[in-house]
């Protein structure tokens, strides 16, 4: 099985919500100082789904990321936990994208890499939330997807998938080559070890420009955009608390049932 895993270098998503500014006029996040960046979490989920393939079927594991000045202690991460190689999509024509830029970038790499069975990816990025560079790099490769999986099992040249829904989950089955994405439910990524990091630090990873996948660079990054962000801000939440008293417990829980009713909470 020869599987790639699409993974992002994002903001850490533990970062303080307060350090973050946004730049109304350009509609950009500045980056909070002193918080390193890293590997998307849910990418990890796509990449520990890799892993389980490879220790079930054998094969090859590649990690493909995308982006500029990509930090490389940060993007060989899924290198010290068991992929085989790292290709890197790195210039600057590569920044700023919309999921259809991005997909289109993703994609003509992977038409590159050529030799593939399943490709992963992450249900969505933690930056964004948008979850469609998944189902938009199938639609581009011309690829059944799946999207959600918390289990993937491969047999016969089909992957059974367990789909998350609301209320539970429902049993796809695919024909490979196939996209999925998988969400956290698969659970949680294993740890690199000590060899596997020390491996990692010696693999030099493969980094094509635009040129080397055949795409233009006003095909992709900003410039490669099919949407147009118009407002991008931090929402206000204000609260109110009241606190209800009474002479006893009992009085205090009449006169909240009342207020609860005044207000049409009962």
């Amino acid at each position: 099985m020869n599987v790639i895993v699409c993974v992002k270098q994002v903001i850490d998503p533990e970062a303080p919500p307060a350090s973050f500014k946004i730049d109304s006029a350009k509609n950009k996040v500045t980056l909070p100082p002193g918080v390193s960046p890293v590997v998307d979490p849910y990418a990890e989920y796509a990449v520990e789904a890799a892993l389980r393939i490879k220790d079930a079927q054998g094969g090859k594991i590649t990690a493909l990321s995308l982006g500029a000045n990509l930090l490389r202690d940060v993007v060989r991460k899924p290198l010290s936990m068991g992929a085989d190689e790292l290709i890197l999509l790195e210039d600057e024509a590569f920044t700023e994208g919309d999921s259809w830029s991005t997909a289109y970038a993703l994609a003509m790499a992977i038409k590159k890499v050529g030799d593939y069975d399943l490709i992963l990816c992450g249900r969505q990025a933690s930056d964004w939330d948008a979850g469609q560079v998944g189902s938009g790099i199938a639609e581009i490769l011309g690829l059944p997807s799946v999207t959600l999986a918390q289990k993937i099992d491969i047999t016969d040249g089909k992957a059974r998938v367990e789909r998350v829904t609301d209320d539970g989950y429902e049993v796809v089955e695919v024909s490979l080559p196939a996209l999925i994405t998988v969400s956290n439910e698969i659970g949680e990524p294993r740890y690199p070890t000590i060899k596997g990091v020390v491996v990692a630090k010696r693999k030099e990873p493969v980094v094509w420009k635009p040129a080397d996948i055949g795409v233009e660079s006003s095909q992709i990054g900003a410039a490669g955009q099919r949407t147009r962000l118009l407002k991008l801000f931090q929402p206000v939440r204000e609260g109110k608390c009241e606190i209800v008293e009474g002479e006893s417990p009992e009085e205090a829980a009449v006169n909240l049932a009342l207020k609860l009713r005044e207000a049409k909470a009962l």
